[in-house]
């Protein structure tokens, strides 16, 4: 039940002015994705603003995503939530619309046991036929999963990967280890794409995909088929466009960095607020130097 393989998207959601949804811009900005390679989209994530969206603008974007994608890539559907029974819900509303897999986050501010984590992504996995990837991600949830917790996790059938954005190259080195050869790892952050592949990882869900797809993607087939130099060249040539895209809090670089290449508007949901003038000068100066404007 391998979802994909490579760069995925952790696509944003444009809004206007109002702070409604954007779904032309949206729109655009899939197409975009669709022409330059990446290899999935991952739809109301962290980077899509899920914590501000309603649960019906969450089916809105789905079923547009699954409609414009047409069964080019997988679209993956963002359905964390800290109520097992309301990330239910919402897997179950992701599956009805479509989706090819659903990612859940660890839940936040309950602060989980490892033992409440393996009952509550049991539980959702339970609850569809979807393939589920789990999303650790302590800086944002403040609840870590434990490498043996992902081992105990990757024994229910459909729960098949993890997009892993603690950072810390030890423990992912740990799950690789314990885990079975059918489940797979997905870096969650930009700057450790290659030394994660080096563990055995399949791929990325970035971030900085949203500007620079075709680079995301290239980095990670380079290293699958074999031209690790290679790979590693992109990797070390992203890093100054990484640090770009978060040099404040993500989401609100990228998409300041997305306007200024013509998708969509820097608009956000509060408490979310736009770029300092001093670091939009330094985003600017960056996609410049990779002649993305």
């Amino acid at each position: 039940m391998s979802i994909f393989t490579g760069a995925g998207v952790a696509i944003v959601t444009p809004f206007k002015e109002d702070k409604s949804i954007d779904y032309k811009a949206y729109v655009k900005l899939v197409n975009f994705h669709l022409d330059n390679s990446t290899d999935a989209i991952i739809v109301c994530g962290t980077t899509g603003e899920s914590a501000t969206l309603t649960d019906e603008e969450c089916a809105n974007l789905i079923k547009l995503s699954v409609e414009v994608v047409d069964g080019k890539i997988p679209v993956i559907a963002g359905c964390g939530s800290n109520n097992t029974a309301h990330a239910i819900h919402l897997t179950k509303q992701a599956e009805a619309l479509g989706a090819n897999a659903i990612m859940q986050v660890t839940p936040y501010y309950n602060k989980a046991t490892q033992k409440g984590l393996i009952g509550h992504f049991t539980e959702i996995a339970g609850n569809t036929k979807l393939p589920v990837m789990l999303y650790n991600v302590p800086a944002r949830t403040s609840c870590n999963i434990a490498s043996q917790t992902v081992a105990e996790l990757s024994k229910v059938p459909n729960i098949v990967c993890i997009k892993e954005a603690s950072g810390d190259i030890s423990q992912i080195a740990e799950i690789a280890k314990l885990i079975p050869s059918d489940f797979d790892i997905y870096s969650g952050n930009d700057d450790q794409v290659v030394p994660l592949m080096s563990l055995g990882g399949k791929g990325v869900v970035s971030v900085v995909a949203n500007v620079a797809p075709q680079l995301m993607h290239d980095m990670c087939i380079k290293f699958l088929d074999g031209n690790v130099k290679e790979s590693l060249e992109i990797q070390l040539k992203l890093l100054d466009l990484c640090n770009a895209c978060f040099i404040e809090l993500s989401p609100a670089p990228v998409k300041a960095a997305l306007e200024m290449m013509g998708y969509g508007k820097a608009y956000f949901r509060s408490p979310i607020c736009p770029v300092s003038d001093e670091n939009l000068g330094i985003i600017k100066k960056t996609l410049e130097d990779y002649r993305l404007i």
